[in-house]
């Protein structure tokens, strides 16, 4: 019987000086068993997993080092919802911030946590290692309390396969499933585990903050007699918000106030349920959709019976109010259409597209080639084909038009930003009814880092480029991600260049000589002519007719 991590928390008074927090991990194949059933390897930290809850505080430092203890693989890792405003190249996505890491090195990931409190986690950001279990919880705690709360539970949600993600890749891009049907997870676990028995005492308010650092399902969550008060969703603090259900996709985070009963005469189911419409194909008769969690106020007295709502009615993330009441940003500079689709290649294999380009990583790291480019890293065809690359200009409006056309939902994140929700629908017969202002929009819309596109519907969400920077967005369903469906944003390029913080450092040139990646060129690796683009990595395969 496994706890919750409880923790308690204090509010803090006002600290003048910031806190230095050091890190030193190794990665490494570590035995588990997380889910009862099945023994197998999984991505530990120093010979551990699960990896550690990391804490810091609202302009504290952060020195992490990370170690490639694997023998035949690169590694990565990225911290999901941070800023990293003057550090884009310790966001941690390979290939696109930074080399990567090759077995045997070490990589500084160094930054300074600026202006941002709440819930975040951190992963790998390399061939689905996040499933493999290399993903963890960061927090960031907030000088003053927004709320009066007792504890403070940290609660992650995530899905779990007995087969490894090389294995599972390996027959997901395959032309055998020429209808691109994910991998079904064998179970849902709750804080790294099944059947969580999660400690109550009465008359007490829990601050939960809750993860879904899964690779593919979102997760229905509800409580028996029970109620969530939202206070935060992805690190934004938002006007409280009462609610039986939460809807949580791969990547995002909800804070929830939980006010415990005023006595201890039963206990409670805890009820996570997976999303079986992002299910293809047949679902395994052993599958438990339905994930119970014990909510015990009362170890003596029995465990509660599985509770099984009969409608899902859960809250809608659109009409959050965030607590900074920041207006809807106005006179929009650029508007980028996205449509997603997902189809065949000539190859047989299925693949996901943003306006028909699939993904496919450069030569040469995007930020090191928007960093040597000159001039031309205002120019977007340095940056490659199939990086699918948008260059914006400083302090610009950016409005994303996402027009979802998958029979799947989607959940897309974007990196570097947190973006308005501005508006979301069924794509309309006439598409050109689509908009990108109207009188109608929220006046403080509510913000986020990872939002969810629903099937046939477009959303449009809105930010300012004040971040100058390379930004990855991509759908946060790994095995999405593997079939290309990502593209980057190049955000003022010519500040980027006049930043000395943002200059490659010493330990990351290394690790580019050492992974035998140039620390110039364009996408093709070229630095002598920068728009000469022969030679780069671009889909060989043409995208096959449709019937």
């Amino acid at each position: 019987m496994k706890l919750f991590g409880l923790i308690f928390i204090l509010c803090v008074l006002n600290l003048t000086n910031a806190e230095i927090h050091t890190w030193y991990f190794k990665t490494g194949w570590v035995k588990a068993n997380p889910d009862g059933v099945y023994e197998r390897n999984v991505i530990g930290f120093n010979d551990t997993w699960p990896l550690p809850t990391l804490r810091v505080r609202k302009g504290d430092m952060v020195n992490l080092y990370l170690t490639n203890g694997f023998d035949d693989r690169n590694t990565s890792i990225h911290f999901h919802g941070l800023f990293q405003n003057g550090s884009s190249q310790m966001d941690g996505v390979e290939m696109v911030t930074q080399c990567p890491i090759p077995p045997g090195e070490t990589m500084l990931y160094n930054f300074t946590v600026s202006d941002q409190t709440g819930t975040y986690w951190y992963h790998s950001h390399t061939s689905g290692q996040r499933i493999d279990g290399m993903r963890g919880a960061f927090i960031i705690e907030d000088h003053d309390c927004r709320y009066e709360y007792d504890e403070e539970v940290v609660l992650t949600l995530s899905d779990w396969y007995h087969k490894n993600t090389t294995e599972l890749l390996s027959s997901y891009l395959n032309p055998s499933n020429s209808m691109g049907a994910e991998p079904i997870p064998q179970n849902l676990l709750f804080n790294d585990t099944r059947n969580n028995t999660w400690h109550v005492e009465p008359n007490k308010t829990y601050l939960v903050r809750i993860i879904n650092l899964g690779g593919f399902v979102s997760q229905y969550l509800y409580m028996e007699d029970h109620e969530f008060d939202v206070v935060e969703i992805d690190g934004v603090g938002v006007e409280k918000n009462t609610t039986d259900m939460l809807y949580i996709t791969v990547g995002q985070r909800y804070g929830v106030l939980i006010k415990t009963k005023d006595n201890a005469d039963k206990n409670f189911a805890f009820m996570s349920k997976l999303d079986d419409s992002m299910l293809m194909g047949t679902i395994p008769k052993d599958l438990e959709l339905n994930s119970t969690n014990y909510i015990i106020y009362d170890d003596d007295k029995m465990k509660p019976e599985q509770y099984i709502v009969n409608e899902l009615n859960f809250l809608n993330d659109f009409y959050l109010k965030p607590l900074s009441k920041t207006k809807l940003f106005d006179c929009v500079d650029q508007t980028i259409t996205l449509d997603v689709t997902m189809g065949l290649l000539s190859n047989g294999i299925n693949y996901a597209f943003f306006n028909n380009i699939t993904y496919i990583q450069p030569k040469v790291p995007t930020l090191v080639t928007a960093l040597s480019a000159g001039e031309l890293a205002s120019n977007s065809l340095v940056y490659g084909t199939n990086t699918n690359t948008f260059v914006l200009r400083k302090n610009d409006v950016i409005d994303i038009v996402v027009n979802n056309y998958d029979e799947m939902s989607h959940p897309f994140h974007l990196h570097g930003h947190n973006f308005q929700l501005v508006a979301r629908d069924k794509i309309p017969a006439d598409e050109s009814t689509v908009p990108n202002d109207h009188p109608g929009f929220p006046e403080y819309p509510m913000m986020r880092d990872t939002v969810n596109v629903e099937p046939s519907s477009y959303i449009v969400i809105r930010f300012i480029a004040d971040n100058p920077g390379v930004w990855f967005f991509h759908c946060h369903v790994d095995w999405h991600l593997e079939q290309g469906l990502a593209m980057t944003f190049v955000e003022a390029p010519e500040e980027l260049q006049k930043n000395p913080s943002q200059a490659l450092t010493e330990n990351n040139k290394d690790i580019c000589e050492k992974s035998n990646v140039p620390t110039k060129g364009n996408a093709a690796a070229n630095f002598n002519n920068y728009l000469d683009l022969k030679g780069q990595n671009i889909q060989l395969a043409k995208k096959a007719p449709e019937m």
